[in-house]
């Protein structure tokens, strides 16, 4: 047994080891006091960093917010200790707005630092929005055993990468991701700069997509937006790199040849241009043909500043519009005043539209083994109040420019089919009408509806309407929806009919999936039969491979008797022109429906 000690001042010490205790006692309150010290320091040392901070157990509930994830988030440390992660730190992603990926979990499970996804948005408290980035990490003890995970992110839109984000788009075209209106004008005025500097020349190109709009309505703005990146990557294949091509907007584009030494050098790249697009577009199993009109203006000789380069750039590609399209034209001094008086003779026509100021003539067309009449062509028609009687060919270019051809071609179709209704009511033994549609038309899905709603609103019958299309629109409609709607339209009772038949040059395979049941000739041929026997060899060609196909045969432009003997002995089916009648006005035209109406031939 111990025996108690004696100690030197008298006292006794005892076996209960009180004093061993007292000095564990002091050594925990000091480690205490320390640990205490460390995670204030802590704490104050991420209160104080930019970025928010966010910790997590191993079951992802919050343990810890610093002062920047409170601000950002909206909530506070004290609220949001023990709540699932997902609920402090809601996450979407910013292109598809569904639930994004818990970082913190991904980071555990992978045992790795992982970044937060791109465009990812932090949901607040009172539910606004914050774009963030940054990335997530697991937390592990001194063993290695993993305790959790920290989530680091900031406000996107203050950092560096987002501010160079938002600069590129400032002035780059989100579809296309060329350089927008804002860098072009800046380069433009970089390079007349340098050209004033050097003594060389500047081009701009202001190039306009050929009937792209009614592929757009046809088809819809997703192979829109397709065939412009097509357009645009095809474009880049035709300047170099030193050169600027801009999406000016919609189906317009600019390009920018920054130094030239003659306008030689631009047109060739028109040139270039028009026949690289020229090419198909594969677009979504759809086979679909552009084509475009370019208009050239040069520094200094169009212009010393950027706006008059590219205003004289877009006359010029009017101009080239109106001459044909596919073609580019250099501007001039004189394409100036064409365009205001292009521009003021749209706006009579707009208002001629909507007072229903247009009228229509009839061309009889006669069946060859009879020589009666069998149906006409409806012929749109103008009065202008200060230009007089206007041909189609004068008007109609500035209509397709202004956006007028659709309603013009609807009110065509309409009229028609009110006067022979009209007619047939005051018993007059009607014939069909032929009526032209533009490829516009043609495109738009609406437009077996539209006709339907037209014969039931004027009580026609189908069987008296015959819709004609150019063999040229032909080539660039042959797409599923395209040939969806005519079959439509033929299921109804209407005719479809080709015109200009041998110009367009379709294809067989093309003439095949069409219902066509009538082809029309071109005037063309028509007139140069005679030149030599190819040509004559020619028509009767054209002739006997639409009989062939079980399509009635029409000559159009017959203008002299020969003519006229010739087609009916080679068997064409029937004709029209000047030798057997000129457009009748509405009132001549009836004449010819009454119940003693004459052999045309």
């Amino acid at each position: 047994m111990m025996q108690s000690i004696k100690c030197r001042n008298g006292q006794v010490k005892g076996n209960d080891n009180s004093a061993e205790k007292k000095q564990i006692d002091v050594r925990l309150s000091e480690t205490e006091a320390a640990l205490e010290d460390a995670t204030e320091w802590a704490q104050v040392t991420l209160n104080l960093i930019g970025d928010a901070v966010v910790t997590t157990d191993r079951e992802s509930r919050v343990t810890y917010l610093n002062r920047v994830a409170e601000s950002l988030t909206g909530w506070s440390n004290h609220d949001a200790l023990g709540k699932p992660l997902d609920q402090v730190l809601m996450l979407i992603d910013g292109q598809t707005l569904e639930t994004a990926a818990n970082p913190a979990q991904r980071a555990m499970e992978e045992n790795r630092t992982v970044g937060l996804a791109m465009d990812c948005v932090l949901i607040r408290k009172d539910g606004s929005q914050l774009l963030i980035e940054d990335s997530a990490a697991p937390i592990h003890d001194r063993e290695g055993y993993l305790q959790g995970a920290v989530i680091v992110f900031h406000d996107a839109c203050r950092s560096p990468t987002h501010s160079s984000k938002l600069a590129y788009q400032a002035q780059h075209d989100a579809l296309t991701e060329l350089p927008n209106r804002v860098l072009l004008s800046e380069r433009l005025s970089r390079a007349i700069g340098l050209a004033k500097r050097h003594h060389h020349q500047v081009a701009l190109l202001y190039l306009d997509l050929d009937a792209f709009k009614a592929i757009n309505d046809s088809l819809g703005h997703a192979i829109g937006d397709f065939l412009l990146q097509s357009v645009a990557e095809r474009l880049s294949k035709c300047v170099r790199n030193t050169d600027t091509i801009c999406r000016q907007g919609g189906d317009e584009f600019v390009v920018l040849l920054s130094e030239i030494e003659k306008p030689q050098n631009a047109t060739e790249v028109a040139e270039k241009i028009l026949l690289e697009l020229a090419e198909s577009h594969l677009i979504c199993h759809n086979e679909l043909h552009i084509t475009a009109s370019v208009g050239i203006s040069i520094y200094p000789e169009h212009g010393s500043d950027e706006s008059t380069l590219l205003n004289n750039a877009d006359t010029a590609m009017y101009h080239a519009k109106k001459s044909g399209r596919n073609n580019y034209q250099l501007f001039n001094e004189d394409m100036n005043a064409l365009k205001t008086q292009t521009s003021n003779l749209g706006s009579q026509l707009n208002l001629a539209l909507k007072a229903d100021a247009l009228f229509l003539d009839f061309q009889p067309r006669i069946d060859l083994a009879t020589g009666y009449m069998v149906s006409a062509e409806a012929l749109v028609r103008w009065h202008n109040p200060t230009l007089g009687l206007m041909q189609p060919s004068a008007f109609l270019p500035v209509a397709e420019a202004r956006g007028l051809m659709v309603p013009i071609g609807y009110w065509v179709l309409g009229e028609a089919c009110r006067r022979l209704q009209a007619w047939r009511r005051e018993g007059d033994n009607i014939v069909p009408i032929a009526v032209n549609m533009s490829a516009m038309q043609l495109r738009d899905k609406s437009l077996p509806a539209r006709v339907a709603e037209i014969l039931v609103k004027t009580g026609l019958e189908a069987r008296f309407l015959e819709l004609e299309v150019t063999e040229g629109s032909l080539v660039h409609l042959h797409t599923n929806a395209s040939i969806s709607t005519l079959s439509e339209l033929s299921r109804m009772g209407i005719r479809i009919s080709i015109d200009d038949f041998g110009y367009g040059l379709a294809s067989l395979k093309q003439l095949q999936c069409f219902p066509i049941n009538t082809v029309n000739l071109a005037p063309c041929f028509v007139h140069d039969m005679f030149n030599n026997a190819e040509d004559a060899m020619f028509i009767k060609a054209l002739i006997n491979f639409g009989q062939n196909l079980s399509m009635r045969v029409n000559a159009k432009g017959v203008e002299t008797l020969a003519q006229l003997n010739y087609l009916e002995r080679q068997g064409c089916d029937g004709a029209q022109g000047f030798w057997l009648s000129k457009p009748l006005s509405a009132t001549n035209f009836r004449v010819l429906l009454g119940p003693d109406r004459s052999n045309l031939q």
